[in-house]
């Protein structure tokens, strides 16, 4: 009898996941209000074959918190993919299209004063210890195996916001739903399973209303190139 492995990926946009989905022949299977799972088995020889399951949580750290505590709930967990389009705040380091594979995460938008912060683990950085530091150049595209990703509930598009993240933590990029992800998955004890890929969308500006959408295809094309790798 066959060992299943089980794979899931996590993204927030059906535009996000539409790549996979092709790329592994995913299947929708059930819908879950908003959240919606595509699976396939991936066979590889006589004793192991590989379940790959993505699940659509949607925009934001609530949709997020949903979907990945319903998967610890529900499946034994083998790997954990974080994968999706970021705003780029380090335009030093960092390229349109480049695809980053951060280790530091924090959140943004959560405020207690200290004084009667009865949650203080939400304030914490999360780390994840898969990462070096080097780059490589894949032609294309750059990948960078280390940074610092702040979560934020808001769309960043001025330089205000930007510069606020940027002074308080020195993030590199900014998303709306992976330190969600990361809490749930530390409750559950499974950080050593998971890989964040994060693909630069646009530069967090006046422009990335429209650059967010005209970049992401290529660049989940590209972070699904390096998917492939850690999969």
């Amino acid at each position: 009898m066959s060992v299943i492995i089980t794979k899931w990926i996590i993204t927030a946009l059906k535009l996000e996941a539409d790549l996979i989905i092709a790329k592994y022949w995913l299947k929708e299977t059930k819908t879950l209000g908003s959240l919606s799972v595509y699976e396939w088995i991936r066979k590889w020889d006589d004793e192991e074959d590989e379940n790959i399951v993505l699940i659509i949580c949607w925009e934001g750290k609530t949709q997020s918190a949903f979907a990945t505590t319903y998967i610890c709930e529900n499946y034994s967990l083998d790997k954990i993919v974080n994968i999706g389009i970021v705003w780029n705040l380090n335009h030093e380091m960092l390229s349109i299209w480049d695809v980053i594979i951060p280790n530091t995460f924090v959140q943004h938008d959560f405020y207690m004063p200290e004084s009667i912060d009865f949650s203080a683990h939400l304030r914490e950085p999360i780390f994840l210890e898969y990462a070096i530091w080097e780059e490589y150049n894949l032609e294309k595209f750059k990948l960078h195996l280390s940074g610092i990703c702040a979560t934020w509930d808001q769309f960043i598009d001025n330089e205000d916001l930007k510069s606020e993240i940027v002074e308080k933590y020195s993030a590199d990029i900014v998303d709306m739903e992976v330190y969600s992800v990361l809490t749930v998955l530390k409750a559950y004890d499974l950080l050593d399973k998971t890989v964040v890929i994060k693909s630069v969308s646009d530069g967090a500006d006046e422009s990335a209303e429209s650059n967010s959408m005209d970049n992401l295809n290529l660049a989940m094309k590209n972070a699904v190139a390096i998917l492939d790798f850690t999969l």
